[in-house]
């Protein structure tokens, strides 16, 4: 082992370390960690001095082939390192600058959730995906569901540890509920709502781990590739259940809380994708418009004063523009 690969070993043990002291959630943790196994790999793992020359070079390389998020987190990762380990101040503010964008996520209609799940012809899945929809969870939380978070008493879920290391209730519907509990006795599993199935029913009874996430999404994907022709994740399925609330009348502070969105913005940003929301602007717009009484060919009184204060010039170019 070279000299240079022990020391980032132990440099790279102490990142983990402190992502894990500052409370970061296990996405993060991951993809900082990941950040600095790269970085270390492309530098012969001689990263405690590099120069804005070098860095600019990395990140240049980087995003010929992979994405702005990616290079983000890779500056994310190697920043907190810098601070964190090397106890060094961020010596590049302003080497990145992505670009901004604002892009509106896809959604699928009822019907074709409908038809989403009755395509998906493994159970397990089937009830998956109608629990992440009906209770507009993220896929995380979802995985994460135990039997202790259903209170059938209050009609609620309580989902823990979610984004920003916040808990929240959401509304248990009936047939959710329902669903759930005809599910459960397939497995009974005593802590687990969606136990990993890899060694059947008699092993989800007793397995420790929820669900294969990569499992869930690629599943997703050919369903959704034969049902509805889109390009829908398992996220799309917690923005369409945003969307069918608004629709349906739902106030927007009320989703917000559901969704456990920081910002009611961020909630607002589903208001562009309900077509009922676009009629009623429409039928609005229209309404407002209709109230306006405008004369074709004549002048009316108002009119009339307006010429009669601006002069013969205005009044000659005004009748013109009326009559041709």
């Amino acid at each position: 082992t070279k000299p240079s690969t022990a020391a980032f070993d132990r440099q790279y043990q102490t990142h983990l370390k402190h992502l894990k002291l500052k409370g970061l959630q296990p996405k993060t943790i991951e993809a900082y960690s990941r950040a600095i196994r790269r970085i270390g790999a492309y530098f012969d793992h001689r990263i405690d001095a590099l120069s804005e020359a070098q860095l600019t070079n990395y990140f240049t390389e980087l995003l010929g082939t992979h994405s702005w998020s990616a290079v983000k987190l890779d500056l994310y990762g190697l920043k907190f390192y810098t601070q964190h380990v090397l106890k060094k101040p961020w010596g590049a503010p302003g080497i990145i600058k992505p670009p901004k964008s604002q892009r509106l996520p896809d959604i699928v209609t009822v019907a074709e959730v409908q038809r989403l799940l009755a395509a998906t012809r493994v159970l397990s899945y089937r009830v998956f995906y109608f629990t992440l929809y009906s209770l507009g969870l993220r896929l995380g939380e979802g995985l994460r569901l135990q039997v202790g978070d259903i209170d059938a008493v209050r009609h609620r879920v309580h989902v823990r540890d979610a984004k920003g290391n916040r808990d929240r209730f959401v509304p248990l519907p009936t047939a959710t509920h329902t669903l759930l509990r005809r599910f459960w006795a397939t497995h009974r599993n005593p802590v687990l709502l969606f136990p990993n199935r890899q060694r059947g029913l008699a092993g989800a009874a007793c397995a420790a781990t929820p669900l294969d996430r990569g499992g869930v999404q690629t599943t997703l994907h050919k369903v959704i590739t034969a049902a509805a022709k889109k390009n829908i994740t398992p996220h799309s399925l917690r923005h369409s259940y945003a969307t069918h609330l608004i629709e349906a009348g739902v106030d927007l502070i009320e989703v917000q809380k559901i969704l456990g969105h920081h910002s009611i913005l961020t909630t607002a940003r589903y208001t562009h994708l309900t077509d009922q929301t676009k009629h009623h602007a429409i039928e609005r717009i229209n309404g407002l418009m209709d109230g306006f009484c405008l004369t074709w060919g004549q002048v009316n009184d108002a009119a009339a004063d307006i010429i009669n204060t601006f002069g013969d010039d205005f009044r000659a170019q005004y009748r013109d523009r009326l009559t041709s």
